[in-house]
This record gives structure tokens, C-alpha cells and sequence, in this order.
């Protein structure tokens, strides 16, 4: 039986498709348009999934929407009704798309699917489950857990921000839930938009930044906007905020409480924006640690799996690790509304269907190392690049192997796709630029001449599993990047009384440790563990690094530009290329150098994307 999964509308759409219970395919509709958080029907990414599993939309059983609704429309009348007449202008501009569009979405999504069957009715059965079941069932069902307690937090489903839940084998139960507008996610997207970043993309940022501030308005956030009691229920004041019936994400008395109005996109970064980054990355964790003892006690599991936007908090999952509330922790890798794609068809293959789960491969999960989209075989590639004019040399795997390992311990950027592309945020090893984490320049390089963006932002390192010990305070599975540690002590390097006085930004050139491109001001990663089984390739190119180097870790970070969705084919990959100051790049078993290219196909891809 196969069911198909489907997330959209909002942003970050999706789909995924299961073939009796396995995942055959999974991929985000941006990877396929280039237009980042496309929220639009996933038309491409089901086609992609349809052809993975080489069927027609006329042999899948099955269609589930990840939310309902008129649940959500409901939630937004009765906000509006609740704050009338503020708000109206909000209102105004919102009541129309619903119903244009939105309200009707079970006659819509028909309309959609019967174009994707040759514009005959599709006879299957399209069903719907609630947002925050679908994030439960995606970090649930994919686990290596026969049992664990559930804990989803992202801004807002219809009504539930915050769910905590209870899984035991084919059954999954939420057993508590935080209600609109009460919720950790718009809390700390509220601080996301006020110190001038892109709300549902710029998260990632206040957390990257918050090392280089000091958490000096944390007192300020509890005191005035924030209500946090010990059973991780939060309630926030609406005064402080305008994201209920407004336009914008804070309000005029939030700004008076913190000294001014929201920063400009673009402007220069302040001390005042590392210092509320800190603070809000505080109150978050605080937050996610009170959660996860609830759902402790609620369950009285050893277990914990997590999904939701606030799941890919990767600095808050370490310190949740640490605390020793859970014995182990998994974490969905496509925690954000994508993976609602894949939650929404595994809740109704295990739900709806009462059907009983796949073994586990090795013990781990369920997710294939979340590698789930296309690939590319090397004539495919050939062919494309020819059409490109590109220049390249096809290798065996061996030769490609050490070349690009040469070409990584002389410190060169190297562009790397192999394999299926990753499903989720996070670049794998399947679409990923590569660097040598022992240079001091390796993250300005990368950031300011490879990936055009803002250069406080981390890089990740790649280590091999067998090794991660030895080089970070961690030494467990960490496939997925959402894990994040301290680099080993004795891989530090002493600073001198000039550096350790440095304030802010200031800290970001002083070089901390033996792998500084990948070492974060508070000498931390965000660390993935790479596996030989399920990344044979990557996991065969560090070690011939570390053949070269000694060192086991590479720079990992995802192949594209800043407001650019990580690159999917080798057309999207050879533009990258061409528009940046990679020097190498490798797709499949073909491996091209800028310098044997023509420059006439250049791009200027600075100014390609809007800036996200």
C-alpha cells in the first residue's frame, strides 16, 4: 500500500511518499523550483516521489494533508473576534486568501491531485491529520525507540504550539498541549524579527549569534514578556506582542521595553542584538528543559524524540542531551513543517491503518540517514554537464576519492554532490561544500567568498563516528547535525589576555582551537557524525583525509548561496559553482577545477537570490 504524505501552504512544502510502511522518497517543493521555503503544492516534489518509487498517482491508496483546516480557520476567527476591533487592517488581509484559497483546501488539494493523475479524478482516499500529530508522528514512528516520550514545539499548528506525547509501538497519543498564543516558536521568532532577521528563516542566525553576546535581558524577557512554570506551560504577555492580529511580530511596547525600534534588516549588528540573542537562546533552553522533565514524568519513558521548528535548536538538544533528563534522544532531521510530509503518511499507515512498524536497520532508524531524495548516475551527470559546456574528468571512486582529499588538505573549497539529497535543512554529505576545518580562514573564506552571508555565522564539522571522542566532549551518534558540543579540551589552544578581553564580534577571527574553522566562540559545534554504512562515499573521503592531515573532520556546510535552496541537480550545482569561488567541485564520479573552465559562464551569483 502506498500513501503520500503532503505539507504546504504555509511554507517549506513537501512531500513524501511510503511504500508499506518504508519511506521510498521524501524532498522539500524548494528543492525543485529554487524559490526558498516555497510554500506552494508540491507538485515537483510528488512527481519526484511518484518516480522513486516508479508509480503513478493512480496507484497510491492514500493522500494525507499534515494539519486541518478549518481547525486553523477557526483559530484565526476566534483571534480576531477576541482582539476586535484591533487588528482589522490584519484582518482585511488575511480573510480573503482563506477564502479564496484556503478554506476549501480538501477541493483545492482534489483540483491539484487530479492534474498530477493526466486530469482524471484521483480515486484514492485523502485524509488529514492535525499539524502537531504530524510533527509527533515524524519523530516517533522513524525512531529506533519501541517506546519514548514525544515533545513538539514549533510556533503554531491550528491551535497547538507545544505538544508533549507518548509513543509505543504502531500507537501514538498527545497527552498535553500549549494552545495559540502561547508559544516558545513566536517567542523566539518575535526576537528573530525585532533584531532584524527574516522571520522562519532567520532563526538559525539569533542562534549563531548568541555566543557573542551576554544574556543580559534574560531577567527582562521573564519578568515582563514571558510566564515560564516548572511544568514547561508558558504564557506570554500579548501586550509585548502583534503577531496575533498584526502585521508585524512585536509591538510598540516592546520596543519601548527594549530600548528602541526593531533593527533594519541588513544594518550593522550591535552589540544590542548579540546580548538579546543570548537572552532569548537562554529562555529557550530553560524552556525545552522544564518541557522535557514533563514529559518525563508524564510518560515515565527513557526515551525522547523531537520534531517541530524549535527541534532544530541544535545548541538547546545539547543541553537537553547533558541534563540527563533522557537516556537517548532522537531527533526528526526534517523537524520543521517538511517533515509534516512524512509525520502526516506514517501516522495514517500506523494510525488509520493499524499497521505495525519496520524493523530497524542497525539499530538506528528508520530515516536511511534521511538521504531520501534524487541521485544521479554518471552518464545522467555526463549528459547534463555536456549540455553546460562544463569541463571534468570522470574517475573511479578511488581516484575521485583522493583527489578531492588532496584538494581539501591544500586547503581549497571543494563542492560535493553525491548520492540521493538530503531531506531536511541540514546538508549531509550529499550536497555539501567541503574545507579543511584546521585553517584559521577557512570560515571567513567560506562565508564572505563562497556562500555571500553574514561572516559571524558557524560552520559544522563532519567527523567520523569512530573518532568523535576524540576531538569533542560527545561521543554518541550525531547523523543529523542537530547535536551540538564542546570541542575537546586538549584541542583548545590557550588565548592570550588580549584575545580572552575581546568583546562581541570582535571574537570571531581568534583562533581557539586545532580545527578553528569549525570551532564557535564558546568552543562549540554543531556536530554530524558520519557513518560508513550510510554514507560509504563521505565517510570514505574523510578518512583519506585524515590519511593526509590526521585530522578526521571537514567543514560541512550546505551546498548553495545565502537565499539560494541547497542544490539538487548538476545544473544547480555546476551555476554554484560558477558563481562562487569554489575551486573544486565533484558530482558523482565527475570532477571539475574552476581553472578549466570557461569564464564566459560565470555567473554573478551574489545578487542572484533575495537575501533570506
Amino acid at each position: 500500500m502506498r500513501i503520500l504524505g503532503i505539507s504546504a501552504f504555509y511554507h517549506d512544502s513537501a512531500a513524501a511518499l511510503l511504500d508499506n510502511g518504508k519511506i521510498v522518497a521524501a524532498a522539500q517543493e524548494e528543492r525543485f523550483t529554487r524559490k526558498k521555503h516555497d510554500a506552494a503544492f508540491p507538485e515537483r516534489a510528488i512527481a519526484y516521489c511518484l518516480q522513486e518509487a516508479d508509480c503513478t498517482l493512480a496507484d497510491v491508496e492514500q493522500v494525507v494533508f499534515y494539519e486541518k483546516p478549518f481547525l486553523k480557520f477557526e483559530r484565526l476567527l476566534e483571534t480576531y473576534l477576541a482582539n476586535a476591533p484591533r487588528g482589522f487592517r490584519s484582518f482585511n488581509k488575511a480573510i480573503p486568501i482563506w477564502i479564496k484559497e484556503k478554506l476549501f483546501q480538501k477541493s483545492l488539494l482534489a483540483t491539484e491531485l487530479k492534474k498530477l493523475n493526466g486530469n482524471k479524478k484521483w480515486q484514492g482516499k485523502l485524509l488529514f491529520t492535525e499539524h502537531h500529530q504530524s510533527h509527533a508522528g515524524s519523530a516517533f514512528f522513524p525512531s529506533p525507540f519501541e517506546s519514548a516520550a514525544i515533545l513538539t514545539m514549533d510556533g503554531v499548528g491550528e491551535w497547538c504550539t507545544t505538544s508533549i506525547g507518548h509513543g509505543q509501538g504502531n500507537d501514538l497519543k498527545l497527552v498535553r498541549e500549549i494552545h495559540f498564543p502561547h508559544s516558545l516558536g513566536l517567542l523566539y521568532s518575535a526576537f528573530t524579527y525585532y533584531t532584524g532577521f527574516r522571520v522562519n528563516s532567520g532563526e538559525y542566525k539569533i542562534m549563531g549569534l548568541a555566543p557573542y553576546g551576554n544574556p543580559i535581558y534574560a531577567d527582562k524577557i521573564r519578568d515582563n514578556l514571558i510566564d515560564l512554570r516548572e511544568d514547561g506551560s508558558i504564557w506570554l504577555d500579548q501586550d509585548y506582542f502583534n503577531y496575533s492580529t498584526g502585521l508585524t511580530m512585536t509591538s510598540q511596547k516592546f520596543h519601548d521595553l527594549f530600548g528602541g525600534p526593531p533593527r533594519q534588516p541588513e544594518a550593522e549588528l550591535t552589540q544590542k542584538e548579540m546580548d538579546l540573542a543570548a537572552s532569548i537562546q537562554v529562555i529557550t533552553e530553560e524552556a525545552v528543559l522544564k518541557l522535557a522533565k514533563a514529559a518525563r514524568d508524564l510518560t515515565g519513558e527513557k526515551n525522547l524524540c523531537l520534531a517541530g521548528g524549535v527541534a532544530l535548536n541544535c545548541v538547546a538538544n545539547g543541553k537537553l542531551l547533558r541534563s540527563g533528563i533522557f537516556e537517548n534522544i532522537w531527533i526528526q532531521p526534517a523537524a520543521g513543517d517538511a517533515g509534516g510530509a512524512l509525520g502526516a503518511a506514517y501516522c495514517a499507515w500506523h494510525q488509520y491503518q493499524n499497521k505495525p512498524r519496520q524493523p530497524l536497520v542497525d539499530d538506528r532508524d528508520r530515516m536511511q540517514g534521511t538521504y531520501l531524495g534524487p541521485a544521479y548516475d554518471t552518464s545522467e551527470i555526463c549528459r547534463r554537464l555536456d549540455a553546460l559546456g562544463a569541463k571534468y574528468n570522470v574517475l573511479d571512486d578511488k581516484q575521485l576519492i583522493d583527489r578531492a582529499a588532496d584538494a581539501l588538505a591544500e586547503q581549497k573549497a571543494l563542492g560535493w554532490m553525491q548520492g540521493r539529497m538530503e531531506f531536511g535543512p541540514r546538508a549531509l554529505g550529499g550536497r555539501s561544500i567541503l574545507g579543511d576545518p584546521r585553517s584559521a580562514a577557512m570560515q571567513k573564506v567560506l562565508n564572505l567568498k563562497v556562500k555571500y552571508r553574514e561572516s559571524f555565522r558557524p560552520f559544522a564539522p563532519s567527523v567520523l563516528r569512530e573518532d568523535v571522542a576524540e576531538w569533542f566532549e560527545y561521543d554518541g551518534d550525531s547523523p543529523y547535525m542537530l547535536m551540538v558540543a564542546k570541542v575537546a579540551s586538549d584541542r583548545h589552544r590557550k588565548m592570550t589576555d588580549a584575545e580572552n578581553a575581546l568583546f562581541g564580534i570582535e571574537k570571531l577571527n581568534v583562533v581557539r582551537s586545532e580545527i578553528p574553522a569549525i570551532t564557535h566562540v564558546d568552543y562549540t559545534a554543531r556536530i554530524q557524525t558520519v557513518h560508513s554504512d550510510t554514507n560509504p562515499k563521505y565517510w570514505s573521503l574523510i578518512s583519506a583525509f585524515k590519511e593526509r592531515t590526521g585530522c578526521p573532520v571537514v567543514v560541512n556546510t550546505s551546498f548553495n548561496v545565502r537565499g539560494e535552496p541547497i542544490v539538487c541537480t548538476p545544473e544547480d550545482a555546476f551555476r554554484c559553482f560558477m558563481g562562487t569561488k569554489l575551486d573544486y567541485l565533484a558530482i558523482g564520479n565527475c570532477l571539475l577545477a574552476k581553472e578549466d573552465q570557461d569564464q564566459a559562464l560565470a555567473l554573478n551569483y551574489e545578487e542572484e537570490f533575495e537575501l533570506d
